[in-house]
């Protein structure tokens, strides 16, 4: 019986959102944004990853992340072709190695997350005021009543998504 219940009461519940979003789309238009993507997707947040890419810290983390790869697949390389003819005593050097190597590029990894978590940061905290004001005014243009954000949507028509629309206009603002 109390599964009959919660059965029911989940469906009388989808008919109503179902029924809500039908009247609010013949109301209105339904919108669909991906805030996040539209401000990276924008030229100055593109230029900002570019610049940090070409800057000397990051090139070197860069550099030493794809050393450090390239000596464990060699490592792995001479493990795989070598590995059934060395002693125990060369079998533990190499896997200190290789524990090494995994090391550093854990470390490396972080350092390079770290550097692009704070450049994401500082473009948000640039770019949200002017693309919190471009969505107000592509809200109003578009007669959006009902915006929601696409990571909580499954699927959406192209026509609805307004992503690409608010990095343009984020674009024109930042000129």
């Amino acid at each position: 019986m109390r599964i009959v219940k919660t059965l029911l009461f989940t469906l009388v519940t989808m008919f109503s959102v179902t029924f809500a979003i039908t009247a609010t789309a013949e109301e209105g238009k339904i919108g669909v944004v991906d805030f996040g993507k539209a401000i990276f997707n924008t030229d100055v947040a593109k230029a900002r990853l570019k610049q940090m890419q070409t800057a000397s810290d990051y090139a070197s983390l860069q550099a030493k992340y794809e050393s450090t790869v390239a000596d464990m697949q060699a490592l792995k390389k001479d493990v795989d072709t070598n590995g059934l003819t060395w002693s125990s005593e060369k079998k533990s050097e190499v896997q200190k190695q290789m524990e090494f190597l995994r090391a550093d590029l854990e470390l490396t990894t972080r350092k390079v997350q770290a550097d692009q978590k704070a450049l994401q940061g500082s473009v948000v905290q640039e770019l949200r005021p002017k693309a919190g004001e471009a969505l107000q005014e592509l809200i109003k243009e578009e007669g959006i009543v009902l915006l929601i954000n696409a990571e909580a949507v499954v699927t959406v028509a192209p026509e609805l998504d307004l992503t690409a629309k608010l990095t343009d206009r984020l674009n024109k603002k930042t000129k």
